[in-house]
């Protein structure tokens, strides 16, 4: 199958194309530059722009595309950045795949579990309701953007995606040299949930998302077992074998990382509801997997 991808660059869309490409798929990247490469094709989302040409004869697209949340303090400069990375960059694609002749049979939009907002010790799955604050109104309009592909007849799935454990990047990235170091631990109380999944089973997620029909609107990826922040660090150090001593105070994070912190410090507790009736089967479904699996 030829299929396009979006934010190839990033954690997750390196290894979804490294995935396809070891079994005879055809990818194209699209990049927001020149292309450098046979296999990439442009395009601009602040511009509005799709090579057309790059998503012909396409029978999938996956967009991961997006600033980092937690890559820089949020300003209000960087919110409308993460904002409009993810709204812009959807509606272009949208609207490009909608005006096309052969338009893919399924578009899946990449999403997370921000939208759930702080649910707390309460388990929610897709059906739940969007929360209140600044990532659930973006995951909202992220994936309102995506209604022209939708009304023009393409299978549309959002894949609300969890904390993706692995030691290339995103947040995992950046505890394992912490608790390597020995200077690894809880959060804040460590009684919030956090909703992990481990790349190899995101990747494998997002192909079975593919390869099924039947699956579409919003999709959580996030393993069956979710643990409280007290737990993962607990799990860290029994696999690392090093002590997790050190625990990081809720004022401190909210002086180092500024509003992101309330984020960190809330609590979601995302059961992969239709994935599971959908005949996914996990690889790594507790946290002790997903921490292996990434070393």
């Amino acid at each position: 199958m030829r299929i396009a991808v979006t934010g190839s660059t990033g954690l997750i869309g390196k290894a979804l194309v490294q995935s396809l490409r070891a079994d005879g798929h055809e990818v194209v990247r699209f990049v927001r530059r020149a292309p450098a490469a046979a296999d990439e094709a442009r395009w601009d989302p602040a511009e509005g722009t799709v090579d057309p040409a790059g998503l012909a004869g396409c029978g999938a697209v996956v967009h991961l595309a997006g600033a980092g949340v937690g890559e820089h303090r949020w300003t209000e400069a960087y919110k409308r950045e993460i904002r409009d990375s993810r709204v812009l960059g959807t509606a272009t694609l949208a609207g490009a795949l909608a005006a096309l002749d052969g338009p893919p049979a399924v578009l899946v939009c990449g999403s997370a579990i921000g939208y759930y907002g702080d649910t707390g010790d309460r388990p929610v799955d897709e059906d739940a309701p969007a929360g209140r604050g600044f990532l659930p109104s973006v995951c909202v309009e992220w994936e309102a953007a995506a209604q022209p592909a939708a009304a023009a007849g393409i299978r549309t799935v959002f894949a609300r995606t969890g904390l993706v454990v692995a030691k290339e990047g995103g947040a995992w990235g950046r505890l394992f040299p912490l608790f390597r170091a020995g200077a690894g631990g809880r959060l804040g109380s460590g009684r919030q949930f956090w909703s992990h999944i481990s790349l190899h089973d995101e990747v494998a997620a997002l192909r079975h998302i593919i390869d099924t029909p039947a699956l579409t609107g919003p999709v959580n990826l996030t393993a069956p077992e979710p643990r409280t922040n007290r737990e993962v660090t607990a799990a860290m150090a029994r696999v690392l074998h090093r002590p997790a001593l050190l625990p990081v105070p809720a004022a401190a994070l909210r002086i180092v990382l500024g509003e992101f912190s309330d984020d960190v410090l809330g609590s979601q507790r995302v059961l992969p509801a239709r994935l599971l009736d959908s005949g996914f089967v996990f690889r790594d479904p507790g946290i002790e997997d997903a921490i292996r699996a990434a070393l």
